[in-house]
């Protein structure tokens, strides 16, 4: 910080917020702190009883920080993303559309291990909306050396430390297998509720059937909604180890190739993920889908949505915070589950 009068400030940069009082009518800051003072400024300030101020010099190799904040910025904003207005040296990015957010999170650690330097974002692979705030970025100082913005840059490359990937699978078929169901001894209420589940990411349901138990008629429906060219192929109960129980064999009967069944996520755990040689992806869907309001279904749905292969690691990776606790009042995606 350096003392200088009012008249030679022009330039530099204020250290705190200067409040204007005038009675009746205004009590704010006036400047706020990171503020270059202007000549117009001058009058104003003088008659704020401002005759001396504390700035930051802006000398050679030093940025202020809403500059800073600006290349920051830049470091994470991609195809599909709003850049607001420096606001108290903070700036932030909004999504422009739906769809699934991710996060390199490698580069973003190391970039935020340095100095002086702050980049925070939302949770990565998650479902995000038009309007949504996805990361924010500021320096911690007033003024920063070019060398740190610099290290920065080049932890970061040339390629955005963020992404957001529009909803990609528009159709869809549901297998909902049990015997009880193809023989309309009970209502199927698990195709509804999957259904909308995958409007929400604007995916149509094109394609309904009941086969019952047997395994290769399941396996033929499978193969049926794969010629048909539905994006993704969705088969709902039959996933446990009950004898009855043959939706698993019968994706894998199907030519599937299966990632995973099982995943350490409570409720889901009997979830199965494989996709076919051309990139379909066929789930199977354990009872908890139809009746709990957030599954397994809900952390995968995204990445599925917008085209993106899910992994055997990624599932594996879940086990944190893959346990939804039943609160009382359902939150998500505004919680801990899945994050």
């Amino acid at each position: 910080m350096k003392l200088m009068r009012t008249q030679d400030a022009v330039g530099h940069v204020l250290c705190h917020d200067m409040t204007q009082i005038i009675p009746g009518q205004y009590k704010d800051a006036r400047f706020r702190k990171g503020h270059v003072v202007r000549e117009e400024d001058i009058p104003v300030l003088l008659s704020m009883g401002k005759e001396n101020l504390y700035v930051w010099e802006l000398i050679p190799g030093m940025v202020h920080e809403n500059d800073a904040a600006h290349r920051l910025c830049a470091l994470c904003e991609n195809e599909h993303m709003v850049r607001g207005q420096v606001k108290e040296g903070k700036l932030e990015l909004t999504a422009a559309i739906d769809g699934l957010f991710r996060v390199d999170a490698g580069r973003l650690n190391r970039i935020n291990l340095l100095e002086d330097i702050m980049i925070a974002t939302r949770h990565g692979n998650t479902a995000v909306h038009r309007g949504d705030k996805l990361c924010g970025t500021r320096v911690i100082p007033l003024v920063i050396g070019e060398e740190k913005l610099r290290r920065a840059e080049e932890i970061a490359g040339d390629r955005p430390l963020l992404e957001l990937l529009p909803w990609k699978l528009k159709t869809a078929a549901i297998i909902a297998t049990g015997s009880e169901v193809a023989k309309g001894l009970i209502q199927d209420a698990f195709t509804p509720a999957v259904e909308r589940k995958l409007a929400s990411f604007g995916i149509e349901t094109t394609r309904r059937s009941t086969p019952g138990d047997d395994l290769d008629t399941i396996s033929q429906e499978i193969q049926e909604a794969r010629a048909a060219g539905v994006d993704l192929i969705l088969c709902t109960g039959g996933m446990s180890v009950d004898p009855d129980d043959r939706t698993p064999g019968a994706i894998k009967a199907s030519g599937a190739a299966v990632v995973t069944y099982g995943a350490p996520v409570l409720p889901g755990a009997m979830f199965l993920l494989g996709y076919f040689e051309d990139g379909t992806p066929v789930l199977g869907l354990p009872g908890c889908v139809m009746y709990a309001r957030s599954t397994i279904f809900d952390l995968v749905l995204p990445r599925i949505a917008a085209g993106i292969p899910v992994t055997r690691e990624e599932i594996a990776a879940m086990g944190e915070g893959g346990l939804c606790l039943g609160c009382e009042v359902c939150t998500y995606p505004n919680c801990g589950f899945g994050k």
